[in-house]
């Protein structure tokens, strides 16, 4: 495989740290855009791998970073509006920002991360609505050589929803939970770090937008049961009605720290579900929750009967 020099917007989270270290893995060069390159340090021991200070909504300081890449990666997203950071800014204007810093370039390839039911024209969330925006802009740049990605929430070992509930879990006997019959096909994040990949050696995805789903479908209620179960936990999840959801959703949305907010509730009014997996189309085998995070729950669990050992015993 040809070594490319690939510049990444959002390599710092979740998912662009899994992609940035396969991607250096396998030789690429990768350069990652971040305001605080002091929190990341740790990018740097990636081979090949540099961070750059950069506010990467400047269109020039885009067009600077691109000069001489061979592709782009944008994996930028929100779940929750602060201050200073907007859906409309980060979903819909940056894609744009992002297309036109790439032709200035000369950067002919993209990578585009949206979501799944990501729809600009009826989304009924602004996190939808706003990525569907941002999606279809990429789309319509037909002169660059542009792939498209819509996960379904994405799952790991270190990831903030699978471990945010396990947490919770762990602290009461019984759970509520908003629109328990929401469906997802939680997707694993090397799975989709795995997708990026194939696009970038395939130059037949140009001009494609792949669904990335899981092999199973739950309901919300169903997953966070699993969690409980993969913990060795006896717990009661009880699905809210509608009327609660929406209550809940306000109460948190209220709160310094976003939890659960109305826009959530909204996303989560719609299946995450795939219509076509397009892990598939590129020849990855989908592997599931249970696979990747049984194993690691279950380490959990030695780890504290471990530590709950060692307490007694220096107690003794």
């Amino acid at each position: 495989m040809n070594s490319k020099s690939i510049c990444m917007l959002g390599g710092t989270g979740f998912v662009g740290r899994h992609l940035a270290t396969r991607l250096a893995n396998r030789g690429h060069r990768i350069t990652v855009l971040t305001r605080h390159p002091q929190r990341h340090r740790d990018i740097e021991v990636l081979p090949g791998a540099r961070l750059v200070e950069a506010d990467i909504h400047d269109p020039t300081v885009l067009q600077a970073q691109f000069a001489g890449c061979d592709a782009v990666v944008n994996l930028v997203g929100i779940l929750h509006e602060y201050p200073g950071q907007t859906f409309a800014a980060v979903h819909a204007e940056l894609p744009g920002k992002v297309t036109d810093a790439c032709r200035a370039a000369g950067a002919r390839r993209l990578l585009h991360m949206s979501a799944l039911r990501a729809d600009a024209a009826q989304g009924p969330s602004q996190y939808l609505f706003t990525k569907g925006a941002g999606e279809r802009k990429v789309m319509e740049s037909r002169d660059l050589g542009v792939t498209c990605f819509k996960p379904s929430i994405i799952f790991a070992p270190n990831d903030n929803f699978l471990n945010q509930f396990a947490n919770l879990l762990k602290r009461v006997p019984v759970l509520p939970l908003a629109c328990p019959n929401a469906r997802f096909a939680p997707v694993y994040v090397g799975d989709v770090a795995a997708a990026f990949e194939k696009a970038l050696e395939d130059d037949a995805t140009i001009g494609q937008c792949y669904e990335l789903c899981g092999p199973r479908v739950y309901t919300f209620k169903e997953l966070v049961e699993d969690t409980a179960r993969m913990l060795g936990l006896k717990r009661r999840v009880v699905g809210l009605p509608d009327g609660l959801a929406r209550l809940q959703a306000k109460i948190f949305g209220m709160l310094p720290v976003k939890l659960f907010t109305m826009d959530n509730y909204l996303s989560l009014q719609v299946d995450s579900v795939c219509a076509c997996n397009g892990l598939e189309a590129l020849g990855i085998t989908p592997r599931s929750v249970e696979g990747i995070m049984a194993p690691y729950f279950g380490n959990q669990r030695q780890r504290q009967r471990y530590d709950a050992l060692r307490q007694t015993a220096s107690r003794d």
